[in-house]
């Protein structure tokens, strides 16, 4: 079985974006770039990370992925995932990556449901990218860990909420009322937020409701290796 550096030096994986649809304005704000593969090996992204972990080459495929995105996507803000094992490389403060490049707006997109044991080190990493321009975006709000205090230590532009808040989510229901109470709780800490997973039309109306910012999820548009240009004022 092959590694990860030998797919990537393969050119076996390539981007998938997904706007992130400002709810307003009716209009992409950004697209997230996510991992997809050719690779036989790595059949979907989860295969592919677990495997890069294992193999202490997260920090390489974090920059090939980087630079991978922005290449694709020029003419967009980006929403970039990064892993917490590449805080401990040295891949993501080099002044060469492609973070650099990109014209338009970055936003490291921090997983807040996995608990970073080298939090000072995060930290650091994440102050410097900002001295370069990047935004930070704290994904998956409400999932198992749910810190409120990483939000605030981190101070991100966005939050993310985790897609078990969005499911099912109705105008009526008790959890509609936990997700406005977020909604504003971040907005009073300088965060927008977008709703994650949004795959019916209750549940958009729903999130539009509670004063979301922005939405994502296939009901909105699946990711798509193309960026594709839609009408929203058409869609909702």
């Amino acid at each position: 079985m092959r590694t990860v550096e030998e797919v990537i030096e393969a050119d076996e994986l390539y981007i998938a974006y997904q706007p992130v649809v400002d709810l307003n304005r009716k209009e992409v704000f950004a697209y997230e770039a996510l991992v997809r593969s050719h690779a036989e090996e790595f059949p979907n992204p989860f295969v592919l990370i677990e495997a890069a972990v294992e193999q202490r080459a997260m920090g390489k495929l974090g920059r090939h992925l980087r630079r991978l995105a922005v290449e694709g996507c020029s003419t967009h803000r980006l929403f970039l995932n990064v892993h917490p094992d590449e805080f401990s490389e040295p891949w993501l403060v080099r002044p060469d990556d492609s973070i650099t490049t990109h014209g338009r707006e970055i936003y490291l997109e921090i997983t807040e449901s996995v608990p970073l044991s080298h939090y000072e080190h995060c930290h650091s990493v994440l102050a410097e990218m900002r001295t370069r321009g990047a935004k930070i975006a704290v994904d998956d709000l409400g999932a198992g860990y749910s810190n409120l205090k990483y939000i605030v230590d981190l101070e991100p532009e966005v939050v993310k909420l985790d897609r078990e808040l969005v499911a099912n989510l109705s105008k009526a229901s008790r959890l509609h009322r936990l997700v406005a109470a977020l909604v504003e709780l971040c907005t009073q800490l300088d965060a927008r937020v977008v709703a994650e997973g949004i795959e019916t039309e209750e549940e958009l109306a729903a999130v539009i409701d509670a004063g979301v910012h922005f939405g994502q999820g296939y009901l909105l548009q699946r990711p798509n290796p193309e960026l594709v240009d839609i009408d929203w004022t058409k869609r909702f």
